[in-house]
């Protein structure tokens, strides 16, 4: 009887067993080199092993592994901290706090916007991703595979559409279903927070109406209702800049993030209005882990090096090597499954759907397969699992992004209609 000790709960994009990476390729055990479109899933916005966070956490290891925050703080805490809320754009003052994870800051953001307001009624979007933890769960817009045979969720939560025009939802549809909303379900004044991405990441690399934006603002303005925020895979420029809210017009009350904020390593934070993240009892916040000393000093670096004219060059290469290369396909019709592009700067998907404009989500599989027997690794998103997100670091070489596009190129036109 074969023995295997990983949960056969956890489902595999790629069954292969990487070995190293550096920056924009990785190998596996085999020897076999690819390049990566993945990047750890939005994690590695500066690459593999980049050289200024390796370096800033092989001397941190050497001063001090950890302590708990709470329970006696220490320099990389504090500087990241100081660094960090530096680093939101926004008018007003912020302070927040670390966490392990995103989905971590999402559930403490969650008992932050309880606290300020005595509400408990969250509304969330179709498509919206915030987590695989129980709350977080609830928050998801989207049933299989991540609320199935978990039971019920804390609540109560309530969805949305999401207006894009990568969707196809305008802001008028949007602010309808809202109105309906108050009108049949809930009692606007029950309403802690929305919670929104200002570019969906599981959902498809969808960018959010502007205009919906701005009218969600004023809405949560005149309601005295909380805008979360979460840019744990928008942030940290994978759309040229600093953070995606920022494209809106707007400023979120509690910000989430996550992913590429140390490098590789694990760590998130939720940060916002000063007020908000002070309203909890002593001891309301923390956690044993949270702020890892090594993960500061990764995060430190991470921050050295996202200069925004760093972020903005970068943003803007990948991005027009991107949708040049789309429209070149879409010119030739490389692919009668080639959709369309969605999202904004380096952060895009590419939409793949039948004749019949259904999603092409069986082709998006043989796609992964190609592409990695190529040596390309790619990641699936959106509701069918039907659209191709890409997540190259921020640091890929040029040359690199344009051989990675010349492999997804060939896959695509050897795709069944």
């Amino acid at each position: 009887m074969s023995h295997d000790p990983i949960s056969q709960s956890i489902s595999i994009v790629h069954p292969i067993s990487l070995s190293h990476g550096k920056n924009a390729e990785v190998w596996d055990t085999a020897g076999k080199r690819y390049i990566d479109f993945v990047g750890g899933i939005g994690v590695l916005n500066l690459g593999h092993c980049h050289p200024a966070v390796v370096e800033a956490i092989r001397e941190q290891v050497t001063r001090l592994t950890h302590y708990a925050f709470n329970a006696a703080p220490h320099t990389p805490y504090i500087e990241l901290m100081e660094r960090l809320t530096a680093f939101i754009p926004v008018s007003y003052p912020v302070s927040g706090m670390l966490t392990n994870s995103g989905a971590e800051a999402a559930e403490n953001a969650l008992k932050i916007v309880r606290g300020a307001t005595g509400r408990t009624a969250v509304i969330a979007f179709d498509g919206a991703f915030h987590g695989r933890t129980l709350a977080t769960l609830n928050l998801n817009g989207k049933v299989a595979p991540y609320k199935q045979k978990v039971g019920v969720l804390p609540g109560p939560v309530y969805h949305l559409p999401y207006p894009s025009a990568d969707n196809g939802v305008t802001c008028a549809e949007a602010l309808k279903a809202m109105d309906r909303l108050f009108s049949v379900e809930i009692d606007v004044s029950d309403i802690a927070c929305f919670i929104i991405e200002p570019v969906q990441g599981e959902g498809g690399f969808l960018a959010l109406d502007i205009e919906f934006a701005q009218a969600l603002r004023r809405f949560c303005d005149a309601k005295n209702i909380l805008l979360i925020a979460d840019e744990i895979q928008s942030g940290f420029g994978r759309t040229g800049q600093r953070f995606a809210f920022s494209r809106l017009g707007i400023e979120p009350d509690l910000i989430l993030l996550g992913k590429s904020i140390a490098g590789g390593v694990p760590l998130g934070a939720v940060v916002g209005r000063k007020a908000l993240m002070d309203n909890l009892p002593k001891g309301g916040l923390g956690g044993t882990y949270s702020g890892n000393p090594i993960a500061c000093a990764a995060a430190l670096a991470t921050l050295d090096v996202m200069t925004d004219d760093h972020l903005q060059r970068w943003g803007m290469q990948q991005g027009a090597a991107i949708v040049s290369r789309y429209e070149t396909w879409r010119a030739r019709h490389l692919s009668p499954c080639l959709g369309r592009l969605t999202g904004v700067g380096a952060m895009r998907g590419i939409e793949l759907t039948n004749a019949d404009g259904t999603p092409a989500s069986r082709q998006l599989t043989q796609l992964l397969g190609l592409a990695r027997d190529a040596g390309l690794l790619l990641m699936p998103s959106g509701k069918s699992r039907h659209i191709i997100r890409l997540l190259a670091p921020l640091t890929i070489e040029p040359e690199v992004l344009e051989e990675g596009l010349d492999i997804l190129q060939t896959c695509l036109a050897q795709l069944d209609e």
